[in-house]
């Protein structure tokens, strides 16, 4: 009979556990599976446990099951339940008052889930409660009296942190509590005189709340067993208005043998420490940061030798460094940043064989950094910035081979980087070496640093290129050299970094193009590269979508679709003049190059053009599928038969015919004249290969070429503004070419001298025109020009550029010098003497030096197009716009 009355209580304890599987909403999938099968016993539920003597329900485990929904009421019908634990879930609503009913549970633990509403007063009536975990919860209002003023209350673990309870402590005690822990709440007032009766308690954490009045020292002192305070972000102040910190280290000398963690952080505690603190000789930890603690450090606290961390960063404390703080051998990490301590660091502090952090920044330190942490073998983050540090880097930190972060901006550290600092491979954080004296080049070994995040070298005066071998910092995110003397070109490959984020090379004088790889780039958010010499055209595609002029701010020769840029694209105007600046410049720059070195290698080019022209012809078979192709009869048709009245121009080896195509794509079609086929030795080929090979704004684009036994024909879009010859030498009968002003002028022989610049230094297939004149200058609908016709341009890859030479100089001169003679008579009015005297003159000076005897006193096409750039800015920049008429 009695087996029967237990089995038979065993079956009613079926139905509230049921009811409250019928609470959980979401699928709480295999945890409470089994709860379904009728064949099975309770006892064999998951989480459910019973005692087997009684053949009752005493445990319900079923914490981090992932389960849903609320706690149903009848779940507290187990009146035998010892144990409940569902904490770690995802559990909303309140708690039930009925919980009151199991007047046998020993441990509750609801934690860790998105409980409402307040903590029930009936749990303060569960007399045989001995752990009571609600924390990290959503639970609001006032912590119930009863909890605290139960005096039969065996409660010796209280955990009601991570919540949104409000009000006061309750006046009343728990003697056998031995673990209060309130912290992240929203508690107020002092700490009630009656906790000192929780004489038991070892650990008490109030931290983050806004509890206020004097330090409980009263209470405290009565706490012989307390290992771990945590008093942090609160409002307490030390006695005597907030001027002593004596009496709070003087309450804890009867929990001296036992206490391990000390944290009175974030408190504002006035007052200087007391050399009584070295009597806490059990403590590990202490942190006694952010308040106002003065004076300097008592050499005392040495004694703390079972000290891992010491914090008392920013506070107001002031002296010297104690040399004594080495005898703390265990100590991992020190932070004493952000006070007012002077002197030198002490080398002793690199006598610390466990030291892993050492935060020494924002104080007024001095001298050189010791050689000594040389020795800090485990050493991870040095932070030694906001200092007044002078003399060098030891080369020695290369020896902590565990540095993950160190940062030495903003103090007076001169000499180069050592080599030795900049391989540190374990840097994984960054390394921070701004605003300082650093002088010499960026070392290459930087590229060691594969996990680095940030690298910071900025308001130096580091000089030299920024190394290419940056582009093996694979997971930086952070690049800034700004404000240094850095020279050369921007490192294609830093901007292919995968995971750059953030670069600023402001301030320096960086020179060429900016890359297409940081336009490209995937992760780019931030970009500075205003006040260097950057040149070129920058769009707003990629990730410079985002960017404004703010980003390249002072590189006058950058133009762009930027917001804010100034756009590439010159304004329509008129002006004779350009025949001089194509006189001066072009034909003599172009056409009289290495001429004394002709002769002497002769042959040699004569062997690299033969072997060139192999390659290419190899090539153009695979090339030319990647070009639509166009019969001649289709020329034909769109050239109305190549009949005179498409012609818009004919030369020594063909004419060229205006035409539209069936997709009215208007065309200029060059056809070679067969009778001079042999005197062009390879030229259509030539052409055809450069004009393939080459892609800048300011050269043709080929469309397609049509080649046959007898005929052989260039495809390349029309220009709507003819060549400059049309302008400058405009045919009889026809109306008066377009005049130019001299800003459009100048603009036009910038165009050219980049684009040769590009021929000469970037070009795949390195080249020199050879026949550059103003019929074989083209103008597209907005004057831009485009250099045209390298039919006898000579190919020059693979042979120094001051040995490339070309074919019939001396016409090309005598041209010149006709020109010359032309431009003699003409007379200038007041108004164009200053432009002549302050631009003219300067190209003229600028022609004549790249005509010298010797090739290597001449200019390279670089510095030339740079320097018609800062002619062109200063006419544009001019407050009047000359308007110089053609005349003969």
């Amino acid at each position: 009979m009695l087996h029967s009355a237990n089995d038979a209580r065993v079956l009613n304890e079926r139905v509230p556990l049921l009811s409250f599987m019928s609470g959980i909403t979401s699928d709480p999938g295999h945890a409470l599976a089994n709860w379904n099968a009728s064949d099975l016993p309770l006892c064999e539920w998951s989480g459910v446990g019973c005692d087997m003597t009684k053949n009752r329900v005493v445990e319900l485990n079923l914490s981090h099951k992932s389960l849903r929904g609320t706690i149903s009421p009848a779940l507290f019908v187990l009146s035998q339940l010892e144990i409940l634990d569902l904490s770690g879930n995802f559990l909303r609503g309140q708690i039930p008052p009925e919980i009151g009913f199991l007047d046998r549970l020993k441990e509750l633990s609801l934690s860790s889930n998105s409980l409402q509403g307040n903590i029930p007063s009936q749990v303060g009536s569960l007399n045989q409660l001995v752990y009571l975990n609600l924390g990290s919860n959503k639970l609001d209002g006032e912590i119930p009296a009863s909890l605290f003023c139960n005096a039969s209350s065996s409660l010796q673990y209280l955990d009601l942190s991570n919540n949104s309870l409000n009000g006061e402590l309750p006046q009343c005690a728990l003697s056998e509590l031995k673990y209060l822990l309130l912290w992240s709440n929203g508690l107020v007032g002092e700490i009630p005189p009656s906790l000192s009766n929780s004489t038991k308690l070892e650990w008490l954490d109030l931290e983050s709340n806004h509890f206020e009045g004097e330090l409980p020292t009263t209470i405290l002192s009565r706490m012989p067993h307390l290992k771990y305070l945590y008093l942090s972000y609160n409002h307490f102040s030390s006695h005597h208005g907030n001027t002593n910190l004596a009496p709070f280290f003087a309450s804890l000398n009867n929990s001296s043998p036992n206490l391990q963690e000390l944290n009175l952080a974030g408190n504002h505690l006035g007052g200087a420490l007391p050399p009584i603190i070295g009597n806490l000789s059990a403590l590990v930890q202490i942190n006694l940061d952010t308040n106002f603690i003065h004076g300097e450090i008592p050499p005392q606290i040495s004694n703390l030798v079972n000290l891992t961390l010491l914090n008392l960063s920013s506070n107001l404390m002031n002296g010297t460094i104690p040399s004594e703080l080495s005898q703390m051998a265990k100590l991992e990490r020190l932070y004493l940043s952000n006070n007012s301590l002077s002197g030198p660091i002490p080398a002793s502090l690199g006598d610390m064989p466990h030291l892993g952090l050492l935060d020494l920044s924002k104080n007024k330190l001095q001298g050189a950094i010791p050689g000594s942490f040389a020795n800090l073998i485990q050493l991870r983050r040095l932070l030694l910035y906001e200092n007044e540090l002078t003399g060098y880097i030891p080369s020695s930190l290369g020896k902590c081979i565990n540095l993950e972060i160190l940062d030495l901006s903003c103090n007076r550290i001169s000499g180069t980087i050592p080599a030795e600092v900049a391989g540190l491979s374990s840097l994984k954080l960054y390394l921070n070496l701004s605003s300082n004296i650093l002088t010499g080049h960026i070392p290459l070994e930087l590229s060691k640093m594969d996990m680095v995040l940030a690298i910071d070298v900025s308001n130096n005066n580091l000089s030299g290129a920024l190394p290419s071998q940056l582009g093996s910092c694979i997971a930086l995110e952070t690049l800034n050299a700004s404000h240094n003397a850095l020279e050369g070109q921007f490192p294609g490959a830093i901007g292919s970094l995968p995971y750059l984020r953030e670069i600023d090379v402001s301030s320096n004088r960086l020179t060429g193009e900016i890359p297409e790889s940081l336009q490209a780039s995937a992760s780019l958010k931030l970009l500075n590269f205003s006040y260097n010499s950057f040149r070129g055209n920058v769009t707003s595609k990629g990730s410079f979508a985002s960017l404004t002029v703010e980003s390249f701010l002072g590189n006058e020769k950058l133009c762009g679709s930027i917001e804010g840029m100034r756009n590439c694209r010159r304004k329509r105007a008129r002006h004779f003049l350009m025949a001089i600046l194509l006189s001066l410049l072009i034909t003599p720059i172009f056409c009289v190059v290495g001429f004394p070195l002709l002769m002497r290698r002769k042959l040699q080019l004569r062997v690299v053009s033969a072997k060139a022209a192999a390659v290419m012809d190899e090539e153009e078979a695979r090339e030319e599928i990647k070009y639509p192709r166009i019969s001649r009869r289709k020329l034909g048709e769109a050239t109305g038969g190549f009949s005179s009245s498409s012609l818009i121009g004919s030369g020594r080896f063909g004419q060229v015919y205006k035409g539209i195509l069936e997709d009215n794509t208007r065309i200029a079609v060059k056809v070679l004249n067969p009778k001079t086929a042999g005197e062009m030795r390879g030229g259509f080929k030539r052409e055809c290969q450069v004009l393939k090979r080459t892609r800048h704004r300011n050269l043709i684009r080929i469309i397609t070429a049509c080649s046959g036994p007898d005929f052989k024909a260039l495809v390349l879009p029309l220009m709507p503004n003819g060549s400059l010859e049309d302008h400058l030498y405009p045919a009889d009968g026809m109306k008066k070419g377009m005049e130019l002003d001299l800003p459009l002028l100048v603009g036009i022989c910038c165009d050219v001298a980049q684009g040769m610049a590009y021929l000469h230094h970037y070009a795949p297939v390195k080249v020199v025109h050879c026949d550059l004149k103003p019929s074989n200058i083209l103008l597209d609908h907005d004057m831009t020009a485009l250099v045209a016709d390298f039919g006898i341009a000579r190919l020059v890859k693979g042979v120094d550029e001051n040995a490339a030479n070309c074919v019939d100089e001396s016409a090309s001169y005598d041209s010149t010098h006709g020109l010359l003679s032309r431009m003699a008579p003409r007379a200038l009015t007041s108004h164009e003497r200053k432009v002549w005297s302050d631009v003219v003159l300067e190209l003229i000076e600028l022609g004549l030096i790249c005509t010298q005897y010797s090739p290597s006193a001449r200019p390279s096409m670089l510095d030339v197009a740079h320097e018609i750039t800062l002619l062109k800015h200063y006419v544009t920049s001019s407050p009047s716009t000359l308007l110089i008429e053609h005349t003969d």
